[in-house]
């Protein structure tokens, strides 16, 4: 196996991973006006509604942070805490647990239980549907996280697309390393793809959830068994790039 090449059948779940969280990101936005799988917007979200003196609402956007890195910690004790103590991790039963929340969103949705679907968003009544979501994103992206070795990330594109613009500038800069320059351009393709997927399970999703409403949920909850019966591979952690550390110039004389 050439440098950190990972093997095809494991690249290929990861893309479905993205493709998943595209679709739960759409589904959330549309459902209660709330992006759902990362939580940068909660942060701004929290400032927004303290400018507006609504802080009940703000310490609820605030809090929802919170279920998304209890569900990273927890699949952490079945993935990466189990890998360093020399155990196999279970990453079929971290996708199920998040096909689980999944399911009971679009089910207990379907229901009545949360509010109308795109009906304008009430913290009583839509704040479990946060805390299901949020908790199933954080699981599936410590998931694809640890198994990939940090090279991808499941459920946002911020630090993928950093990571895949300063990839492409080592490789154009390695013209003369054909070791890095290789490297860099083989996870460069596997960052691209996952944006790729995330970018087509928004697309498709948002479709879906226009017909169906809250029953979108099932599709990325069926997509999550999928990809856990199929059994997300653990891959080594390649080596990293040597990169030379930042040295602050001298202050002038």
């Amino acid at each position: 196996m050439a440098h950190d090449q990972f093997p095809l059948a494991a690249v290929r779940k990861w893309v479905v991973m993205a493709f998943i969280s595209g679709s739960v990101n759409a589904g959330g936005l549309m459902a209660c006006d709330r992006f759902v799988t990362h939580v940068t917007g909660f942060v701004t979200l929290a400032g927004m509604e303290t400018a507006n003196r609504q802080f009940r609402l703000a310490m609820g956007m605030l809090s929802v942070p919170l279920y998304f890195v209890m569900g990273v910690m927890v699949a952490a004790v079945f993935t990466d805490a189990a890998i360093l103590n020399g155990r196999k991790p279970h990453f079929r039963v971290v996708m199920i647990v998040a096909s689980v929340l999944l399911a009971s969103a679009g089910l207990l949705g379907h229901f009545g239980y949360f509010t109308p679907f795109e009906s304008p968003f009430q913290l009583r009544a839509d704040y479990p549907l946060l805390i299901m979501l949020s908790a199933a994103s954080g699981l599936q992206n410590a998931v694809l996280t640890s198994a990939s070795g940090g090279i991808v990330r499941a459920t946002h594109l911020t630090g993928t697309t950093t990571d895949l613009g300063m990839g492409l500038v080592r490789a154009m800069s390695a013209r003369h390393r054909p070791e890095i320059r290789s490297k860099e351009l083989y996870r460069g393709a596997i960052r691209f793809a996952t944006i790729l997927g995330f970018i087509s399970g928004g697309m498709i999703g948002g479709v879906l959830f226009h017909y169906v409403q809250y029953l979108g949920f099932l599709l990325p909850s069926a997509l999550a068994i999928y990809v856990g019966n199929l059994g997300v591979t653990h891959v080594a952690t390649p080596a990293p790039v040597a990169v030379p550390a930042f040295v602050p110039d001298p202050p002038d004389p």
